[in-house]
């Protein structure tokens, strides 16, 4: 790849200017503007809102199928968290349109109450991009993003889909743009009654499992001048999840939440520079009831009002400098949780130099400070390369240092909550090389990742649990990808394998941790012909641990899960589709006592005008 291409893709992401042009790119503007920058750098995993389609029952099976992250779900639709190379759910940050949506109470994000439609892409990278991204954004990054295109005209599509276990999906988009103005906007209503049974797993039915989300999304961009645009995106989602009960004679509970997010950009294009500015406001509501049939036994609310700025400047063509700056005010009150009217602020400085030497050979080195209330940060530091040694191999190395603060549940819940607790630190390092020969990409990628001051949640003297910073955490392998696409005639072929190693480890035991699988496998097939379309994906966890004793008795045992489905698109604008989930009736669990659903079905209709 030449310099003049790398900084097509530098830019592109958000219309701005190639350098030493006037003329702007008048294609599409993406919200993330650092994702272009990203992806110059390091392998990203996309994956379309079409790909997107055949998981569509929640964000969990998408990641499931389509990426290397293992996803622990209590029985399908209820709580879920990832683990990228072996870390926990609070080192794997969501981002949503370039800002981290992670729960300050919790730390994380809950898969299954973030919206699975309503984005334009979702990328999926593993390792280290703390110094963009922030605190937590150790083990990976998963990013909702959304574009909107110029000059297109009125475009819109309507998805309903009906499937098992009284399921029903409805998904609707409009937008319309000019040479100047562009608007979006989405809806989506998921329901299901989700009454699966799994007799052959201790005569299993997933009692209280109902759930329904519903979710908005609007968002519009106007050119206000040639070097100047402002745009606006806003997402508004509703979540209502029953929790499994083992037996009717149970109490049944529940979860209900409610989000915003709003976010407000100015860009500012220039030949040789251009400057992005923002200011976001996201909001977390949450009530849990311990009997659904009584007022919320807790629940909290959480506001984060956050500016920052993003500069990018272009020494000469060979040197470009990046200077973010991001001001954060985190506001939490809970109830009865003892978490009364707390108050953090955030800021951080991060420099990023990258030095396009030839064609084939890019660096970039980044220093970020945080400076977190009433807490000491490390100085993060990262460092890339890019080097197309042959036309046939590619090596790209990326080392970092990262970590993660305390949140406001491991500093304030009552009882338990720990105000001595020391920020989690994380040393990583990947070295990615791919070969490509005749279409095919092989992707062999080793890494290691170190964490130290690993906050655990563990059991006092007075009954109840407390974070404490315990031990440290290593962990290696490998991910391995290979991807093929070939057209002829008629005839489309794409496809994608993917297998990881992964050994992550309690320094002090040398246990595996709870929750990692050695070995997991996933993988893709997508076929068209004309007008009719096949697609194949499978994937398969090896013995996964769900104790730190390595107990053989309580693991969860290998599978190996299959769907497919088929579809076809008629008159151009209408496509039928069906689907099979679970094709050979495999009996499946990701995380103990709560099987997933054997095999199921789906129909849908997909209509764009």
């Amino acid at each position: 790849m030449d310099i003049k291409r790398s900084l097509v893709l530098l830019f592109s992401s958000y219309g701005c200017f190639l350098f030493g042009q006037e003329k702007t790119i008048d294609t599409v503007y993406v919200f993330d503007n650092q994702m272009s920058k990203v992806k110059l750098f390091h392998k990203v995993n996309s994956i379309s809102p079409e790909d997107a389609k055949k998981n569509s029952a929640n964000l969990s099976e998408i990641l499931r199928f389509q990426s290397p992250v293992y996803i622990k779900e209590n029985g399908r639709g209820a709580v879920s968290s990832p683990s990228f190379r072996g870390t926990g759910a609070g080192h794997t940050a969501f981002v949503w349109n370039g800002i981290n949506i992670n729960s300050q109470f919790l730390g994380q994000g809950d898969v299954n109450n973030i919206p699975s439609m309503g984005f334009d892409q979702l990328d999926v990278k593993a390792g280290s991009v703390g110094v963009i991204y922030g605190s937590g954004a150790i083990g990976g990054t998963v990013h909702l993003n959304n574009s909107l295109d110029f000059n297109k005209g009125f475009h819109a599509s309507l998805f309903s889909e009906a499937a098992s276990f009284g399921t029903y999906n409805n998904f609707a988009k409009a937008s319309f743009s000019n040479k100047k103005f562009s608007f979006k906007f989405s809806g989506n209503y998921s329901v299901s009654e989700n009454d699966y049974e799994v007799k052959e797993s201790r005569n299993y039915i997933n009692l209280n499992g109902e759930y329904s989300n519903t979710n908005f999304n609007f968002a519009a961009a106007y050119k206000i001048a040639p070097h100047h645009q402002v745009s606006w995106i806003s997402e508004f989602f509703n979540g209502d999840q029953h929790f499994p009960v083992f037996f009717d004679s149970q109490t049944k509970t529940k979860y209900e939440t409610q989000n915003v997010r709003s976010l407000l950009v100015w860009d500012w294009n220039a030949p040789k520079l251009n400057n992005v500015f923002r200011a976001a406001y996201t909001e977390e509501n949450f009530q849990y009831f311990d009997n659904i049939s009584n007022p919320k036994s807790s629940g909290g609310t959480g506001k984060n009002y956050i500016l920052k700025n993003d500069f990018n400047y272009f020494l000469s063509p060979k040197w470009n400098l990046n200077i973010i700056g991001e001001f954060q005010v985190n506001k939490g009150e809970g109830y009865m949780s003892g978490i009364k009217e707390v108050s953090r602020k955030v800021g951080s400085l991060a420099g990023l130099l990258r030095y396009f030497a030839t064609e084939d050979l890019r660096f970039e080195a980044g220093i970020k400070k945080d400076f977190v209330e009433d807490y000491s940060s490390p100085v993060l530091l990262s460092f890339s390369g890019n080097w197309n040694l042959t036309k046939w191999y590619n090596l790209n190395l990326n080392t970092a240092k990262n970590f993660r603060y305390p949140s406001f549940n491991d500093l304030y819940w009552q009882p338990g909550g720990n105000m001595n607790l020391k920020p989690e630190t994380a040393y990583q390092f990947d070295l990615k090389n791919q070969f490509t020969i005749a279409g095919v990409k092989l992707m062999l990628t080793p890494y290691y990742i170190r964490i130290t001051d690993m906050i655990t949640w563990i059991p006092t003297s007075m009954g109840n649990y407390s974070p404490v910073n315990t031990y440290k955490v290593q962990s290696y392998g490998l991910e391995s990808q290979i991807e093929y696409e070939r057209k002829f005639g008629k005839h489309s072929l794409r496809s994608n394998l993917g297998y990881s190693y992964t050994k992550s480890t309690n320094v002090e035991t040398g246990k595996q941790m709870m929750y990692v699988p050695l070995h997991k496998f996933f993988g893709n097939i997508d076929y068209r012909y004309s007008f009719l379309k096949i697609y194949v994906q499978g994937m398969y966890n090896g013995l996964t641990y769900a104790d730190s004793e390595e107990k053989r008795s309580t693991a969860i045992e290998p599978y190996f899960v299959m769907n497919a489905g088929i579809s076809g698109t008629f008159l151009k604008n209408y496509t039928i589709g069906g689907k099979v989930n679970n094709i050979f009736n495999e009996i499946y669990q990701t995380t103990a006592f709560y099987p997933l659903p054997k095999r199921n079905y789906s129909v849908y209709l997909n209509i764009n005008f």
